[in-house]
């Protein structure tokens, strides 16, 4: 089963592209399932702060049955505990009460039916260790029954044993497509669990230089979409459930790709005049 939406649907550069000039930001969420046709989307903004249970119990009563959520962890749980000038190693411990508060924040999700998965998307600073393999398996702990995906950005991870680990323990791998760079994560197509997984970056070589809006700031050519659509069956092969996500959310670029794909997949689409 394929799910295809964007990283985010509530953009201020979204206005008079994606959105009509008029439309109010409560109704953007219907907007973008009514007609834009998206059955899922990836919540980023729980990256910078915890979402309250009320604002996402409001989101799955907008939404339609089938409708899903994918959440992005809060960067307490990611980020902030491999920071390379700490010197103590990271523990679940001092992130026990951002975990706790993060997954009761999910509840409204979760008890509706529409919550896929908790995405889990580590610093390119997070690399390979032992210590850091354990961290990922105590949140997975911590997180109970909720289905957890693996985001790397750090090119190191990219080995059989990554995946072993992953596969073992029953934890999702996101494959990312980003601007192929030494440092960053190349894109493998390894199914870890019941859920495929893949986010698009967009390739901007400048990744490392730039602000975070100019790093997704790419729009994907149709050839660069149709080279993903062997991959994208391979992976939904293996997987109960595939969920595709494109992140290069400047300009609404996101949501013409989206669109786009999902015409060479062969998915219901809406049909609407974007860009």
């Amino acid at each position: 089963m394929l799910k295809l939406g964007t990283s985010g649907f509530s953009y201020p550069d979204w206005k008079g592209t994606v959105y009509p000039k008029k439309l109010q930001p409560k109704d953007a969420l219907t907007y973008y399932e009514q007609e834009l046709g998206f059955d899922c989307v990836e919540i980023n903004s729980a990256y910078y702060n915890i979402v309250s249970s009320n604002i996402f119990d409001s989101m799955a009563k907008k939404t339609g049955r089938n409708f899903e959520f994918v959440v992005k962890a809060y960067k307490g749980i990611t980020h902030d505990l491999f920071d390379y000038r700490l010197k103590e190693k990271p523990s679940v411990d001092k992130v026990k009460t951002d975990i706790d508060k993060f997954v009761h924040s999910l509840s409204p999700l979760k008890e509706s039916g529409k919550l896929g998965c908790v995405l889990l998307q580590f610093p390119v600073f997070f690399q390979p260790s032992s210590r850091n393999n354990d961290y990922i398996l105590e949140c997975k702990e911590c997180f109970g029954d909720i289905p957890l995906v693996i985001e790397f950005r750090n090119s190191r991870w990219a080995t059989k044993e990554t995946f072993n680990i992953l596969r073992r323990n029953n934890v999702g791998h996101c494959v990312v497509d980003e601007p192929k760079l030494e440092r960053l994560m190349p894109a493998i197509y390894e199914v870890t669990s019941d859920i495929g997984y893949l986010r698009f970056h967009g390739r901007n070589s400048n990744w490392f230089n730039t602000s975070v809006k100019e790093r997704y700031n790419y729009l994907y050519s149709d050839k660069e979409l149709k080279e993903f659509i062997p991959n994208i069956h391979k992976i939904d092969k293996k997987a109960q459930k595939t969920y595709l996500f494109f992140n290069n959310c400047t300009n609404g670029q996101s949501v013409k790709n989206a669109v786009t794909l999902k015409k060479y997949l062969n998915m219901e689409t809406k049909k609407h005049n974007l860009f």
